[in-house]
């Protein structure tokens, strides 16, 4: 049988919060339980597609895969590094980058989204984005991707990228990389907004439960999330249109791993006087220890740098041959 491999990566931007966590985090430690090599990466080359400072990049690297191993990700089972540290990711690029269609570029949505208005003054780097995750996927020769609905159309083409390559080149090369979109919460909304997605770049800190906070922040950010004056339904239809209660109890549902129809069950007909208290304790039983763990963590960088340089070595292993022979497939010299 074959063997499968996941890939899969965070940009060192400001805290992870509790979307990255039950929308991916978690359903990688999960992965790493069944039959995959898993390969988590710190994606700081992505990160640098919009102005980093300096002096903070590495250390935000850190923090990065310090909740990574505090969710339960086993650094002694999965390869942990920062993507800048394996010179595949960059090279592959390059040479992917020069059988990638302008056109397609131009239909990536997230480029749109972030660029707006000012996709003129936009640098290339964000353009070409998509590029370099694909590079980052078949560097690996990954056969299976966790994402978010928001990267199913860069995985896509990361696909293409591939078949085009497989295609010129007459081989068979490169796989076809498999999306896995798992679990019940794959998008976690704003508390402040249910409408828009949680995220770690939102102005207000009350939108997000950043996995540092603690049991106290958790519970007066649930307190102050955005619902209405209606009690819960007691069935998922009965959400339609409410968006804050949907999100509160689509996150109830995802750390308890049940359903949203299983939480209704229990607390349809209650007011969010009875559920937000639930729904608090039950995040801070989940995330707490996580938080414990990170900190402990970032109180020993060395023991982080370590992993780090350990896991890099370990992908620098797998991408290099990969790398090599991409280059001979297309007539590069083949060196010693």
């Amino acid at each position: 049988m074959a063997m499968k491999r996941i890939f899969s990566g965070m940009q060192p931007t400001n805290r992870l919060h509790l979307g990255n966590y039950l929308g991916a985090l978690r359903n990688w430690v999960d992965l790493q339980q069944q039959d995959y090599e898993c390969i988590f990466c710190v994606v700081d080359l992505h990160a640098i597609t919009v102005p980093q400072e300096a002096d903070k990049l590495a250390q935000s690297t850190r923090e990065i895969a310090a909740a990574y191993i505090a969710a339960g990700i086993d650094a002694d089972k999965c390869i942990i590094f920062p993507q800048s540290a394996v010179p595949a990711h960059s090279q592959l690029m390059w040479l992917l980058a020069t059988m990638t269609q302008m056109g397609k570029l131009d239909r990536m949505t997230q480029f749109k989204d972030k660029a707006g208005k000012n996709a003129e003054r936009a640098g290339l780097g964000l353009y070409a984005y998509p590029v370099l995750m694909a590079a980052d996927i078949l560097a690996y020769k990954a056969t299976h991707v966790p994402v978010g609905e928001d990267q199913k159309q860069h995985l896509e083409l990361a696909r293409e990228i591939a078949s085009t390559f497989n295609t010129r080149y007459n081989t068979t090369f490169f796989p076809q990389p498999e999306p896995q979109i798992l679990g019940e919460a794959t998008r976690i909304m704003s508390l402040r907004d249910g409408t828009k997605k949680m995220s770690k770049s939102e102005e207000s800190d009350y939108s997000r439960i950043n996995l540092t906070d603690d049991a106290d922040a958790i519970a007066l950010k649930i307190r102050k999330a955005q619902t209405d004056p209606e009690p819960l339904p007691s069935e998922v239809a009965g959400l339609k249109d409410r968006a804050g209660a949907d999100n509160l109890v689509t996150i109830y549902a995802a750390l308890k791993r049940c359903s949203k129809a299983d939480v209704l069950a229990e607390f349809g007909g209650s007011t969010f006087s009875v559920f937000k208290p639930a729904l608090a304790e039950l995040a801070v039983e989940t995330l707490t220890p996580m938080t414990s763990r990170m900190t402990s963590l970032l109180a020993n960088p060395d023991e982080i740098d370590r992993i780090l340089a350990r896991g890099a070595e370990k992908a620098d292993a797998i991408a290099k041959p990969i790398l090599k022979e991409a280059m001979e497939i297309m007539g590069f010299w083949p060196g010693k």
